[in-house]
């Protein structure tokens, strides 16, 4: 993933957004617009309980059987959607018939979700052997031109992420470009929790298709949580890479 404006990492990638964009789409029953479903979030509804309500959770693998409903907002106007009534109203109509109860907490339970999803995705990469850790392992890695994606905790120290950035331009013949890994929206603790590994600062991806994977649920995380776009500036923190 490159920034400062997130744009493919290699024609393979770009094939692959391109695929997507004329993909099947759905349409965000919020906003009414419609997108293709990679970049929207699920919401679905659990099996009736005694009383016959059911729950609305996040599906954020999109796997869950049943109907479903599309959101593509923010987390902050889905907030505000719930509070207005407009998400109830909205609910009702794609889940004709169902009585549903909304949890005051769901959006908490969408990113937490969409959370799990983009670690869990890092998770398989690892073991399957495609992610690489380590700061002298990604330098030498990407020196080489051997990285696709690469990515730093939202507390990686500035000096260790501008050498590694450094390093990622050189290999892909990028020098001058501003070319840069992502902050993630995740700290050294979480990483490192969630792959069972100690101090986990920097990650990198060697292949186009690994990168695409973890690409598509960070993507919508970052949508989510209102960073897309945003790109860590010179003193790590967040900014509209796009401005």
């Amino acid at each position: 993933m490159r920034n400062p404006h997130n744009e493919a990492l290699s024609p393979d990638i770009a094939e692959g957004r391109k695929a997507r964009a004329s993909g099947p789409e759905r349409r965000c029953i919020l906003t009414g617009d419609n997108a293709p479903r990679d970049a929207l979030v699920r919401l679905a509804i659990s099996p009736e309980a005694p009383d016959g309500t059911s729950y609305v959770l996040p599906d954020a693998l999109a796997r869950a059987p049943g109907r479903g409903a599309w959101i593509g907002v923010t987390r902050d106007a889905l907030s505000a959607a719930l509070a207005n009534g407009k998400l109830k109203g909205a609910l009702a109509r794609a889940f004709k018939g169902a009585r549903m109860e909304i949890a005051e907490s769901l959006p908490d339970m969408v990113e937490q979700a969409l959370t799990r999803a983009f670690l869990d995705r890092l998770g398989l990469e690892m073991r399957a052997g495609k992610l690489i850790l380590g700061t002298d392992r990604i330098a030498e890695q990407a020196r080489m031109g051997g990285v696709a994606w690469l990515a730093h905790a939202a507390d990686a120290a500035e000096d260790g992420t501008r050498k590694l950035d450094q390093a990622w331009r050189v290999g892909m013949d990028a020098e001058g470009s501003g070319m840069g890994g992502i902050r993630l929206p995740l700290d050294r603790a979480a990483l490192s929790v969630a792959l069972g590994r100690d101090n986990v600062v920097h990650l990198a991806l060697a292949e186009d298709n690994s990168a695409e994977r973890v690409a598509l649920p960070l993507r919508r995380l970052l949508h989510f949580i209102g960073a897309d776009g945003a790109a860590a500036d010179d003193t790590g923190e967040w900014t509209n890479a796009g401005a």
